[in-house]
């Protein structure tokens, strides 16, 4: 695998930051500098600061995201995620949600279960609750669920269910960006909040604003079976 898979599913950082490291030659392989994008074993003597690299112990962590951060790894962004949350190891969100949302997200170190997770074709679910500018019909749930073309692409069929007259939920098995909000423009309505509430088993039920926890045992080994 390259040199930036392998830090990455060992959690160190991600594939970007590995081409920063090798660039300030802080990466030594066999006894010779790394590479930008060359091919490794697990078992090559691999350096990292004069430092053998080894597998970092895993994090899986559930974050209900406020409204106003942005899911980005830059730490030049003064409202980046990282930043936020401060915790002391490397992590990474799986997935976005956008800066104007809030709810939940998950972060971790676990490259290969996050790309699991992200796989569009596994038809992973997401629940959204969404509360629009206006009241809305039942051919607006209906036209929502059979898929709407944004952006070139026709969404794929949802499940949707309506709440009140101006809030309804939503589940999707994909991810496009700000697909929710381009979906329901399409009909003629804004979307005035918008809230994530469930990634596939993991609910945000007990996780205040800004405040995340570790995901349990029985959480885990759901997603290790995906």
């Amino acid at each position: 695998m390259r040199i930036n898979k392998l830090l990455s599913n060992y959690g160190y950082c991600s594939r970007k930051e590995t081409n920063r490291l090798i660039e300030d030659k802080r990466i030594i392989v066999n006894g010779k500098l790394c590479t930008l994008g060359q091919w490794v074993e697990e078992t090559d003597d691999i350096l990292l600061d004069h430092q053998p690299i080894h597998m970092n112990e895993k994090i899986y962590l559930a974050f209900n995201k406020p409204i106003g951060i942005t899911c980005t790894l830059e730490r030049s962004a003064s409202d980046n995620i990282i930043d936020f949350i401060d915790f002391n190891k490397y992590i990474f969100p799986v997935g976005r949600l956008d800066k104007a949302s809030e709810g939940l997200i998950l972060l971790t170190n676990d490259g290969d279960l996050a790309n699991k997770i992200l796989e569009s074709d596994n038809d992973h679910e997401k629940e959204y609750i969404v509360t629009v500018d206006k009241p809305f019909d039942d051919s607006f749930l209906l036209g929502m669920s059979q898929g709407v073309e944004v952006c070139g692409v026709q969404t794929r069929e949802c499940k949707t269910t309506k709440v009140s007259d101006i809030t309804f939920k939503i589940i999707l098995t994909q991810g496009l960006n700000k697909q929710i909000r381009r979906m329901t423009k399409t009909f003629g309505y804004m979307v005035v909040s918008l809230q994530r509430i469930r990634i596939l088993n993991i609910s945000l039920d007990g996780i205040k604003s800004g405040t995340w926890r570790t995901l349990t045992s029985s959480e885990l080994l759901f997603l290790h079976t995906l």
